[in-house]
């Protein structure tokens, strides 16, 4: 007997369900898995969907423009938003890398839209932006891992806001041909205000949690932008509440530190989703927090930690370059 037919369409469950985010598949909790624990107060965040926010919101999307505010699930999106404050995702919204925190889907992406550094440019001029921070996905399809991409957005964005200060978190360009200090290169030479590559997590940690990077590679591209630049401003990110321990996090602000990096941000991990993303370990205390400010700032010499439960690599980053360019300012002085 013939077999019939078995359906193909999909619902967007489905779809959703099917690419690939998080942990890997072998190792992810679950559609079974159990909810996590209740959030502390400090973790709680009030919606606030003002007149701001829904015309930030209204021109990412008449210029098909995507924000790692909404595909990262960042809780400042509100806040941020309304204080005319975003950042911008270049590449797409789907990603060639993998990592058990993250909440961008993996796949191969779409070619990239030659019209993106443009329409970013004009975004960030529409909305009126002071100080605008531009990340992207991993293209590891591409043979310069998309960095000219990276460059010509950079001078579209100076082009059209002489005036607006500029941050990139840039992945580690491990392109298919390109070797990834030539591709720091061409980005360098766009002159970022502030250049910034995330570690993510302590060494012990890094293969599980972000298999496609690397903790020394990390490091070496951070330090090679000083090199090419002696004046670039450097930034990296810590997540805890991943497994890591308190003295761990402290060796990975050394490792940082000793890579000349400027500006440390460190923030709680939230787990995106209950079936396909690492659990939460704990709920880190605010003292904590306060305690890596206060040994990265006092102790090794960062220009400036943002360290709290909700902070992101992307929040305040304005107020976080200012703070940092004074001091290294003061620094050069003395």
């Amino acid at each position: 007997m013939t077999q019939p037919l078995i359906p193909t369409i999909k619902t967007r469950r489905e779809i959703d369900r099917d690419l690939r985010r998080g942990v890997r598949i072998g190792e992810a909790p679950g559609p079974g898995a159990p909810k996590p624990r209740r959030r502390p107060d400090w973790l709680k965040v009030r919606v606030q969907r003002g007149e701001n926010f829904t015309e930030l919101m209204e021109i990412m999307r008449e210029r098909g423009l995507h924000t790692v505010c909404e595909e990262a699930a960042c809780p400042n999106i509100y806040e941020c938003w309304e204080a005319r404050e975003a950042t911008f995702l270049l590449g797409g919204d789907l990603c060639t890398r993998r990592c058990a925190f993250c909440d961008i889907k993996t796949a191969r992406p779409e070619p990239l839209d030659p019209e993106e550094p443009a329409k970013i440019a004009e975004a960030v001029r529409l909305m009126g932006l002071r100080f605008a921070v531009i990340t992207g996905v991993a293209r590891d399809d591409l043979d310069d891992a998309a960095s000219a991409h990276w460059a010509e957005t950079v001078r579209a964005v100076r082009d059209a806001m002489p005036e607006c200060g500029i941050e990139v978190l840039i992945p580690d360009f491990k392109g298919r041909k390109e070797e990834p200090l030539t591709s720091l290169a061409r980005v360098i030479e766009a002159r970022p205000d502030v250049l910034a590559h995330n570690l993510e997590t302590v060494r012990r940690l890094h293969p599980r949690i972000r298999p496609g990077f690397g903790y020394e590679a990390t490091l070496d591209l951070l330090s090679g932008a000083k090199e090419l630049r002696a004046d670039q401003v450097t930034k990296s990110n810590l997540i805890v509440g991943m497994g890591e321990r308190e003295e761990e996090v402290y060796e990975a602000m050394r490792d940082l530190r000793d890579a000349r990096v400027d500006v440390l941000t460190i923030g709680q991990y939230l787990q995106p989703t209950v079936s396909w993303h690492l659990p939460v370990d704990r709920w880190v205390h605010p003292d904590e927090f306060a305690r890596y400010k206060t040994f990265g700032e006092d102790e090794l010499g960062f220009a400036w930690v943002e360290s709290g439960p909700l902070v992101r690599s992307s929040y305040h980053a304005g107020k976080q370059y200012r703070s940092a360019a004074e001091r290294l300012a003061a620094e050069a002085r003395a």
